[in-house]
């Protein structure tokens, strides 16, 4: 059975055997209830020395007590180096442990070696992000259940509202002691923050943290807090340096993307923006990185100081906060070597959680204070509503992050090129709606800058400028033009995936791609 949303969106009455909350808008689903309690124990039950290690990943999952049918959750401080998930699986099938719902935060090109867990049953459906093989995978219907995709504090949400009940949180520790405090800024395997497992920790029914780095107590900076984990795995290796964060994280050198990249910080400008003490945040990709350049450059010529960025950092935003640009950086990963090495060394920057950062159902967060994000898209359609899930063949080959929650920002901005691989971004409707229309300010591409309407406020404070400000429907007929109109994908009639909105209501659902 299915129903219509608040988006025109036909979605599931039931999703993996729970009830489905259809969308009814932003802000309209209102929370009820308590917060899900993890299960207490007692000290009488762990060592008096509080040395919790067990010998091997087998052991200390067969003392979880973990049944067939629980949840398992990973995490994705490792990136595309996690050496982790896919022994973890292994030692889960050698124990006979099947039917598994598996709740990463993210995953990455890494993890397709997971696919025959689900072929064989081990897995029965991921509820987190996909991408690339994976992806692929379950969007030509690979998995028995709906995938369901959250963003990442519609992840914590989840799990501290009790929508996800976690049965086993196996967390990669970078740097552990034998208490189980855990940091991610040491060890061979330094991925920076540890935020995406702060959920996992504070409300799974077991937590083991797996380390190939065992330090003596206490860890310093903890991160995780040894209280929080049952067991400590010591392994010989968790994840590989070399794709975990890059030496430096490089900036686009397509003109087209510079292009957009230095119009999105004139607007930002001459909006009014940037002001003293303002905050914004942008993320890793090649676009951001040098929208942020393109921003310090401005920052420097008018003597102005953020009072904080957010967001993925990048030796971009270090440098920023060296040089006194900026106040703090509130970190929710880590993308290269130096955003580790400042994280560990410098107290102004901070690492951060889906709890503070993104969570919609808490008192506040950062995200709602940003004065303006610099996100990126799959699509736009001619209301503004966005994708970032799907390409426009269908495809699930992105995860969301922490892009729906960054939309309630002062000032959103999706800064693309109007085509990629000669296929038009923007579209008459989105093939998978994963942000409204009403959350997204300016849109961003290197033939013009097209403000939505409901933000009457920027269009009369960009006035005068002589920024390209355009319509969406110009900047869609110039690359229409160039690149004609692509053909609709092939779906089928299966819903093989679901996007959940950050209130956990139902935005969209995705369809089986043909083959």
């Amino acid at each position: 059975m299915k129903q219509t949303n608040a988006a025109g969106r036909e979605v599931p009455n039931e999703v993996n055997g729970r009830v489905a909350k259809p969308f009814v808008g932003v802000g309209l689903s209102k929370p009820g209830g308590r917060k899900q309690g993890p299960p207490i124990r007692s000290c009488a039950d762990y060592p008096a020395n509080g040395d919790k290690r067990t010998a091997s990943l087998r052991e200390a999952i067969e003392r979880s007590g973990l049944k067939s049918g629980g949840t398992v959750s990973t995490h994705h401080h490792l990136r595309n180096g996690d050496l982790l998930a896919a022994p973890l699986f292994a030692a889960l099938e050698n124990l006979g442990i099947r039917d598994l719902v598996w709740m990463p935060s993210a995953l990455f090109p890494c993890h397709a070696e997971l696919i025959p867990y689900l072929e064989r049953g081990v897995i029965r459906r991921i509820e987190g992000s996909l991408n690339g093989p994976l992806g692929e995978f379950v969007s030509h219907g690979g998995m028995p259940d709906y995938a369901v995709l959250r963003s990442h504090g519609g992840r914590y949400r989840a799990i501290q509202d009790g929508d996800v009940q976690i049965d086993l949180a196996v967390i990669a520790a970078p740097a552990c002691d034998a208490f189980g405090n855990s940091t991610g800024t040491l060890g061979p395997s330094a991925c920076g923050s540890l935020g995406f497992a702060f959920a996992d920790a504070q409300y799974a029914e077991h937590a083991i943290a797996v380390t190939d780095c065992l330090v003596p107590f206490p860890c310093i900076p903890m991160q995780i807090a040894g209280n929080l984990i049952d067991q400590v795995v010591e392994v010989d290796r968790i994840g590989d340096p070399s794709q975990i964060v890059s030496g430096t994280t490089q900036l686009t050198r397509s003109p087209d993307r510079l292009l957009i990249s230095e119009l999105a910080a004139a607007f930002v400008d001459a909006a009014g923006i940037l002001q003293e003490g303002f905050s914004f945040q942008a993320g890793a990709g090649g676009i951001s990185l040098a929208f942020t350049v393109f921003l310090q450059d401005r920052m420097r010529r008018k003597g102005i100081r953020a009072s904080y960025v957010r967001g993925g950092s990048t030796r971009v935003l270090v440098e920023m906060l060296e040089e006194g640009l900026a106040g703090a950086i509130l970190d929710g990963q880590s993308f290269d070597a130096a955003a580790v090495a400042s994280l560990r060394d410098n107290p102004r920057h901070v690492a951060t959680s889906p709890f503070n950062s993104y969570n919609y159902h808490g008192k506040g967060n950062v995200a709602s204070m940003l004065d303006c994000a610099i996100l990126g898209a799959t699509e736009v359609d001619l209301e503004f509503n966005a994708n970032v899930a799907t390409h426009s063949d269908g495809m699930m080959l992105h995860g969301l992050g922490g892009w729906p929650d960054a939309l309630f920002s002062g000032c959103t901005i999706l800064a693309a090129p109007s085509f990629r691989n000669r296929i038009p971004i923007i579209r008459e409707r989105v093939t998978t709606l994963c942000g409204p229309g009403e959350l997204v300010d300016v849109v961003v591409t290197e033939r013009g800058i097209a403000i939505n309407p409901r933000r009457q406020d920027l269009f009369e404070r960009v006035s005068g400028s002589g920024l390209p400000i355009r319509t969406l429907e110009e900047i869609k007929a110039e690359a229409d033009a160039i690149c004609g109109i692509p053909e609709e994908p092939a779906f089928g009639d299966r819903v093989v995936g679901v996007i959940e909105w950050v209130d956990g209501t139902i935005l969209d659902s995705v369809r089986e791609v043909l083959k």
